[in-house]
């Protein structure tokens, strides 16, 4: 047998990730920029320093909630009474759903208080209910940070405020982003309300506008969260979607609320003008045919057992190579999903993602006349 690569297409493409960013810079302390669906990281800046993450734990919180929802531990329709403890966020002048001591609330109340109009005191209410304490509800926390592989945050409480040892980086809060929107899509849908009503007790219902700056823009912005420490100034993690592209951005040290919105954007709808994201393979799917050798099939299908994409800068072009790399053909007996090949995909000559190809069935091997014949075949003619 012998290493047989087919070369699958050839694609025009930009040299060098690395010089598409060389003169743009971003007007905060710390940044990141990723395509949501290839996983490329488009840009950084100083993306693990060490940052307040402030209101953006907020992701954390709900995202342990989201948890417990899909394992149907917990219902949207649940209710937690309000401590005192919590109300007390309400009445010390930080961003508050105006939740009262006594009140029972529902969990879905309490997540639309915490993500659109980022009530403290709705944090507190809801890990107390979910964990018994906020000090409880921060392990779930960090046991679900250490999960995502977020290994430069510590999380000391559930809304981000006050807090030294409250810690993370953009990259790790871009991995959370991530995390959130991949895995959470029918409560993601919360991160996009541009407002959110609350029924409050003892007064008239008070309606509060999201904090996210680009969810009014009409940009195809659907999230994520801002956050405001005054030693850390002000933050935002944000994602973007046109069409089936989506970019997720990651910004702290914003020297003010004007700048944190505009350097955002700028941020993401420069990743969109530069890059382009290309689908390589999709999922379960029919790859190719490579050659086999005495079976009773004399090929088979490979593929993938997860989408493959690939971001790739739009200017000065040149090629993106893909290929097949297997020993071959390929010896009967094959088992179905069986790996039997990998795919290789190539930017410059350098090898930027390496997938394993899969036998999309079984395949016994021919009879002993038949191997007989093959073989002969093979020897005249060098066929299989």
């Amino acid at each position: 047998m012998k290493k047989i690569l087919i070369y699958l297409f050839v694609l025009l493409i930009s040299a060098g990730f690395s010089k598409v960013h060389a003169n743009f810079n971003i007007k905060a302390r710390t940044a990141i920029l990723q395509d949501f669906l290839s996983g490329k990281i488009l840009y950084e800046k100083d993306a693990d320093r060490e940052i307040f993450p402030a209101s953006m734990t907020k992701i954390m919180t709900a995202i342990v909630t989201f948890d417990l929802l899909k394992k149907k531990e917990l219902t949207l329709d649940d209710k937690f009474i309000v401590s005192e403890n919590a109300w007390r966020l309400s009445e010390s002048g930080y961003s508050s759903m105006f939740i009262m001591i006594g009140d029972e609330i529902s969990v879905e109340n309490l997540l639309r208080g915490i993500i659109v109009s980022s009530g403290n005191d709705a944090c507190v209410a809801l890990a107390e209910g979910i964990a018994g304490s906020e000090e409880e509800f921060a392990t779930l926390m960090n046991e679900k940070a250490e999960e995502i592989g977020m290994a430069n945050t510590n999380f000391s409480n559930s809304s981000g405020i006050n807090s030294p040892d409250n810690i993370s980086t953009v990259r790790d809060i871009l991995l959370m982003s991530n995390y959130l929107i991949k895995n959470y899509p029918e409560y993601y849908k919360y991160f996009k309300e541009k407002e959110f009503t609350w029924d409050r007790t003892g007064g008239d219902p008070i309606t509060q506008g999201n904090r996210n700056p680009l969810l009014y823009k009409n940009i195809g912005a659907d999230g994520i969260k801002t956050g405001y420490l005054a030693y850390e100034k002000y933050s935002l993690a944000s994602s973007i979607k046109r069409k089936k592209r989506r970019l997720i951005a990651v910004g702290s040290g914003f020297s003010s609320k004007n700048d944190r919105s505009k350097q955002s954007l700028k941020l993401l709808t420069w990743g969109l003008a530069k890059f382009e994201t290309i689908k390589i393979a999709e999922k379960n799917q029919t790859f190719a045919k490579i050659d086999v050798w005495q079976g009773k099939k004399n090929k088979i299908g490979v593929y993938l057992n997860e989408d493959i994409y690939k971001t790739i800068p739009k200017a000065k072009k040149k090629y993106l190579k893909i290929k097949i790399a297997y020993e071959g053909p390929i010896a009967a007996p094959i088992n179905k999903n069986e790996i039997v090949a990998k795919l290789k995909i190539f930017f410059k000559d350098e090898d930027i993602g390496t997938h394993d190809l899969l036998a999309s069935e079984n395949i016994k091997k021919q009879n002993i006349i038949s191997r007989l014949i093959t073989s002969i075949n093979f020897l005249i003619w060098g066929d299989v």
